[in-house]
């Protein structure tokens, strides 16, 4: 007897039958019922986004038994390591799968940030296969006591002083890949004393960025600043702090009726300081405006996070004196590049404070495949508020509203 799976491949399910298997409701077993999923969500149109959302929420027991199983088919084992879908509690098991291929553990690895990057450096079988460890050497978020790790341990009684001077991220300080010392202090305008004065945290953290990120750069050429969603200027808009962003809409016309003259910013002290900022980094090349990202204040991050320039912006996400609460503001903008929001969830720090979470999930521009994710971390109160939030898609509302009912008929149990 054929299996379900070889019919829906064959399309001889009636639709109300292939409804039923997109919402994982076949009576067959778990592994095939995977299976199924994975097949929908990759290949029918129809159908297809419903089988993504019941995947994003299936028993992780389950997901965890076949991402470890090598006899799980190589379409579900290449859907579950894909880095849309990952999720971080089935990495170790998948990187430890003999019938996951070298191929996908290298893809992986190039790119890897946080935990996943971690449990890649723990795992035994992805360490052996030297194309991994390349592409691990590769990774611009590959920290330098973690690339110290890769690298052969000589032996003899000289190893301890070459380990000693591996790490070298000093040195590294003054010239950044094609940003030399005098090109760097240059890019900041004169008289900007708090940037030119950086802490040693800061200078590192523009060296390895422009490092890490040279081809971006130089892919960018002098592209100038463009803001994400329109002016800023703007009433309603977000990306100011709150004391600044309540007066903007009052001094709109004056500070377009004479933009060059000193008198008037004076009647406003913030919005003329408003004024400033967007003026000194519209003067800025690429360079210059991933340095204000790494090493300028709280109001400029504001501004260059919806930078239309993606190299910039993620270089906000980087900057040492980053707090957590700009991140949660961050997290609720509708006005930032997409890679911004995909971004944020890779950092530890950021994913272990839950209003950034429920932010995320909750932000409609929020990539459909990162809110399902993130959703089974939300508290109960909030997947409710959640499955009644008409900007979200349909998809994680419904989703939202299955996780409800079923954490609180958990609840009810007890």
């Amino acid at each position: 007897m054929a299996r379900t799976i070889d019919q829906i491949r064959a399309s001889k399910l009636p639709s109300n039958m292939m409804q039923f298997a997109a919402r994982g409701a076949l009576q067959v077993p778990a592994a095939e019922n995977i299976e199924i999923l994975v097949h929908l969500a990759r290949h029918n149109k129809v159908f297809g986004e419903l089988a993504r959302m019941t995947l994003a929420g299936w028993d992780e027991k389950a997901c965890l038994a076949a991402a470890s199983d090598p006899q799980t088919p190589r379409e579900v084992l290449d859907y579950f390591i894909s880095p849309d879908n990952l999720r971080p509690r089935l990495l170790p098991a998948l990187l430890e799968n003999p019938s996951v291929p070298e191929s996908q553990l290298v893809k992986l690895a190039t790119s890897a940030m946080g935990d996943s990057l971690g449990s890649i450096l723990t795992s035994k079988r992805a360490l052996s296969f030297p194309g991994v460890t390349h592409a691990l050497k590769s990774n611009p978020y590959l920290k330098k006591e973690e690339l110290a790790l890769l690298r052969p341990r000589p032996v003899g009684p000289t190893s301890p002083q070459e380990d000693a001077q591996v790490p070298e991220p000093q040195h590294a300080v003054n010239q950044p890949q094609g940003l030399s010392g005098e090109t760097a202090n240059a890019a900041v305008p004169a008289g900007e004393t708090e940037h030119s004065a950086s802490s040693p945290e800061e200078q590192a953290a523009v060296a390895t960025y422009m490092t890490d990120h040279a081809a971006d750069i130089a892919a960018e050429g002098e592209k100038p600043f463009q803001a994400i969603g329109g002016a800023l200027e703007l009433p309603g808009q977000d990306s100011f702090p709150a004391p600044e962003a309540a007066e903007a809409p009052a001094p709109t016309a004056p500070t377009h009726s004479a933009p060059g003259t000193a008198a008037k910013p004076a009647q406003k002290p913030p919005d003329g300081r408003r004024e400033n900022t967007l003026q000194k980094i519209n003067k800025l090349d690429v360079k210059g405006r991933i340095q204000l990202a790494l090493k300028g204040n709280k109001e400029e991050r504001s501004i260059l996070i919806r930078d239309g320039t993606k190299v910039v912006a993620l270089a906000v996400l980087e900057a040492p004196k980053l707090s957590d609460g700009e991140v949660e503001k961050f997290a609720s903008q509708k006005n930032v590049l997409e890679a911004v929001l995909r971004h944020i969830p890779l950092k530890r720090r950021f994913m272990k404070n839950y209003i950034v979470v429920r932010n995320l999930v909750a932000n409609p521009r929020t990539p459909l495949d990162l809110g399902l994710g993130l959703m089974k971390n939300l508290l109960v109160q909030d997947l409710k508020n959640l499955s009644n939030n008409k900007e979200v898609s349909e998809t994680i509302r419904k989703l939202a509203l299955k996780m409800f009912k079923q954490k609180m008929a958990e609840a009810n149990k007890k």
